[in-house]
């Protein structure tokens, strides 16, 4: 099945309307995701039915979980541009900022906003934890996928999110016992769990979740801290 039908048929499944210049720009982007892909291991996820449906519309399920236009959004661990990028074409009026500790992969960010006609995105070459001050309770919005367990994830996320702003984490279908083993951190860093949201990407039985982690207040100052002492000793 072709990426154009695929992406029409799941975003009326999520009842999410879809333009012909989103249509566009994912097409754009998977073909410059499977170029490159090739020689900078980018995504083990191949072909573009797979693509459309395991990246494109897994993200595009988070549309449905907060309001997006307008709001300041940074993707922290970005890697390839899930779910940051997917979201943008989706929501245009994002304001979006993608976050990744590895240089290759922000260059190729860069290069697919630009094929893309995204100039106002914000692709930053750091670690989370030492990521610019500036950044820091600067945001509307986190979003994370598919790099740590929750309360080391949650370190490094809530410090850029603003009181009233929210993390959204995607995360796999059993996640009780992680949230419960992060309940301390979410309180350190002056957030407060808010829901779990799960949902079916649409043309599979795969089913994920979205923690929603509201900021309720100022992260103290003393956090995040360095990468090695958040895995060795995690909140």
């Amino acid at each position: 099945m072709s990426l154009e039908r695929v992406l029409t048929e799941g975003f009326q499944e999520l009842g999410l309307p879809l333009s012909d210049e989103a249509v566009r720009r994912y097409r754009v982007y998977a073909d410059f995701l499977t170029q490159k892909n090739e020689v900078m291991n980018l995504t083990a996820i191949v072909g573009e039915e797979n693509i459309a449906r395991a990246h494109f519309l897994d993200c595009a399920a988070l549309l449905k979980l907060e309001p997006m236009a307008g709001r300041r959004a940074i993707d922290v661990g970005t890697g390839a541009g899930f779910p940051g990028l997917a979201l943008k074409i989706a929501c245009p009026e994002l304001q979006l900022t993608l976050l990744d500790s590895l240089d290759k992969r922000v260059g190729f960010l860069r290069e697919c906003c630009d094929r893309l006609g995204f100039s106002d995105v914000t692709c930053l070459h750091a670690r989370a934890e030492e990521a610019p001050g500036e950044l820091r309770e600067s945001f509307d919005l986190a979003f994370s996928r598919a790099v740590a367990r929750l309360n080391p994830l949650c370190e490094l996320c809530l410090p850029f999110v603003k009181p009233g702003g929210c993390m959204i984490a995607m995360k796999g279908p059993d996640i009780d016992s992680e949230l419960h083993g992060a309940r301390q951190a979410i309180r350190l860093l002056g957030g407060s769990w808010e829901r779990t949201e799960t949902y079916t990407v649409p043309g599979t039985d795969i089913t994920h979740s979205a923690v929603i982690v509201r900021k309720t207040g100022e992260t103290p100052l003393r956090y995040p801290r360095r990468w090695a002492q958040i895995k060795k000793q995690p909140l």
